[in-house]
């Protein structure tokens, strides 16, 4: 029985997710410059767009070093 490719992407990410959120807990990296917080009555919205693409950024950046 063959491991799927993708399942061990899915657990590379998972376990990369859970030691870098204490990191960017502890450097209080949000909210950024671009992240849309909107309050209005009962209901709060939250857009975390300027996060994303830094989020996006950085793991592009980390798989294109590892396929080298």
């Amino acid at each position: 029985m063959r491991f799927p490719a993708f399942l061990g992407w899915v657990v590379i990410m998972l376990l990369g997710a859970l030691v870098l959120c204490p990191a960017v807990a502890y450097l209080d990296l949000t909210p950024l410059p671009g992240d849309f917080h909107i309050h209005y009555d009962d209901m709060e919205f939250y857009l975390p767009l300027a996060s994303s693409l830094v989020a996006s950024v950085v793991l592009t950046l980390l798989f294109w070093i590892i396929r080298k």
